[in-house]
This record gives structure tokens, sequence and C-alpha cells, in this order.
């Protein structure tokens, strides 16, 4: 028999790929990217976790533009910030069994643990996801499997219910005791990989949101920075230190407008996006100069450019505190 393995980055998945290889059965592990998981948790880490504990490489799929499409009209709504968990598990449940016939394989296999999360890991959501896919009994639990009901694989004898776990809370110290005896060390800490779990991150895209600017590029941004709110249809967005500079600098593109200090004065580089006019290009350059090191000036020569057009300068006041909090989002 053959499983396909959803892998999520954390330590559950990786262990439920591992118990069910412990069976001899083959285990094809596939991790389906979006948009929202935090920027640390990177791709190498993961990919070589995985072939560690499994012997083979990770497959990456990534089906960000249906997440996206998804996230704006979730069916079973969002959790305590935009976390649509129900509509995610679905969706990726969805996905798995497409793959299913590409891949050869017979069940799917997931990491999850009966009331580990609030939202999703219940006995009712872990009953209605799999409905929901077309996998009804195809989706094995290994960490659980024991307190829950008999999947097709155990019922069929394809895999040995006896090796499968009763796993159940949101205590962690089963799951660290198994990593140690399967020898998987680095893994993330739980934490919550998903950042629309966070609440910073979730008024972030709320606002992208009600403004109609979803996209891709623009999330990308929402991980980073500070971000202001400036018209209906602009926004600025201002970085925090030297690498945060250094992406939005690269993520400009036609259209965008880039405001900085020069080498002189140490200070952010923000940028633009939107429909804006000089006002809110002064706007900016006053937001800009509120975060330089002005070491008692009361003005700033602040810079300004868009791709392709020569740049210009502006003599500024900062921005005053109680102004820029009514911006900030």
């Amino acid at each position: 028999m053959k499983a396909l393995a959803l892998i999520s980055g954390g330590l559950d998945s990786i262990l439920a790929a591992r118990l069910i290889k412990e069976q001899g059965i083959e285990v094809v592990p596939v991790n389906f990217k979006i948009p929202f998981c935090h920027l640390d948790k990177g791709g190498d880490k993961i990919t070589s976790m995985v072939f560690s504990a499994l012997g083979v490489e990770l497959k990456k799929i990534d089906i960000s533009d249906d997440f996206l499409r998804m996230l704006q009209n979730p069916r079973y709504g969002f959790g305590s910030n935009m976390n649509p968990c129900i509509d995610c598990k679905i969706l990726m449940l969805n996905k798995a069994r497409g793959f299913m016939p590409e891949f050869g394989a017979d069940f799917v296999v997931t990491g999850e643990v009966l009331g580990q999360r609030p939202m999703s890991q219940h006995k009712q959501a872990l009953d209605l996801i799999p409905r929901r896919a077309g996998l009804e009994g195809l989706v094995l639990r290994p960490l659980s499997a024991r307190v829950l009901a008999e999947s097709i694989p155990e019922e069929k004898g394809w895999v040995n219910r006896e090796g499968l776990l009763n796993f159940g809370g949101r205590g962690r110290k089963p799951q660290f005791k198994l990593a140690e005896k399967f020898n998987i060390k680095d893994y993330a800490q739980p934490s919550g990989g998903c950042l629309l779990t966070d609440f910073q991150f979730s008024s972030r895209l709320k606002d992208l949101m009600a403004h109609k600017e979803l996209s891709q590029q623009n999330i990308t941004l929402l991980k980073i920075a500070r971000h202001f709110r400036m018209s209906p249809k602009a926004k600025l967005i201002v970085g925090r230190d030297e690498s945060e500079n250094k992406i939005l600098e690269g993520s400009a593109v036609n259209g965008d407008c880039l405001v900085y200090p020069k080498d002189n004065l140490a200070g952010p580089t923000a940028l633009l996006r939107g429909e804006f006019g000089q006002d809110l290009i002064d706007l900016s350059s006053r937001i800009t100069a509120h975060y330089c090191d002005l070491n008692g000036s009361k003005d700033a020569a602040i810079f300004y450019r868009q791709p392709g057009v020569e740049e210009s300068c502006l003599k500024v006041a900062p921005i005053e505190e109680e102004s820029l909090k009514s911006l900030r989002i």
C-alpha cells in the first residue's frame, strides 16, 4: 500500500508519516504551500527534516491561488482572527484527493491530534472535513487513531491499528518523547505556524481585503515592516531594519514610489503603493522622517523616486505621533 502524507512543517505531521512508514507502508510526503507561513519557517529545514525522518524527498505544491479564492468567502467562517481552519483543511484534503492517482496513493495521512486545536480538531470537525473533501474513511490520523473511529485502512488491515497512538488534547510531551525515539531533531516549536492566527497580521489582511488589494505580492509585504493606510486607494509600508528596507526596495514595481533618506541620515526605506499624488508623497516623506535619527534637527531631507523616474527631494518635518497613530494599520 502507499500513503500520501500531508506535511505542514510542524512536528506532528512528520511523526504521523513516520508511524505509517514504520508499518512498512510507502509514504509520499507532500507540502501544500500557502502564503501565510512565518518567514522563518523555511522550506530547506523542513525538507531536510522530512528526508531524515522518512528517507524520501518532500514534494512541494503551491496552492496559493486556490487558497486566496477560498479565503474571500470560507463556508465555515473564521476562527478568532482570519484563520479559516476548517475550510483550509477541506481544501488541502481536496487537493490531496486529486493527487492520489498521480502518486499511486491508497489513503491520506495527517498529523492532526484530537482536541489540540479548538476550531478544526474536535470530533465533529474531524468527521466533517474528510466528508466534505470526498475522502470519508480514507484519512488516517495516526497520532489519535485509537481514540477515533476506525478508518478504511484500519478496517481492511492495510494498517495495524495497534501500532497507532491515542494522543489527545493540547499537551505536547508525548510528541516530544516520540520525536526523541525516532531521532527527529530541530523541529519548530508549537507556537502557531500560520500567520492567520496572529491578531496584527489579521488586521493588516482585513484592511487589504476591505480595499480590494488582495494579491500574493501584497500579502508577502504584510509579513514585514510597519503599515499605514494613506487613503482608500493607497498605503505606505515602512521598513524597520536594513533587511526589510532591502525587501521593500526590491519589491517596487511600476506605479510604486520609494521614499528614503540619504546615507548620511539613518532611517528607513518606505514603499508607497496604489493611487497617489504629490500630497501623499509629502505625507509619506513626513512619516519616513519620523523614523529617522534626526539628532535634534527639526526637519530632514527625504528623497523619493518612482521606477524609471529621477529622484526628487523634500525638506520635511516629521509627522506628529497622534497623526501617525491614526494612519497605522
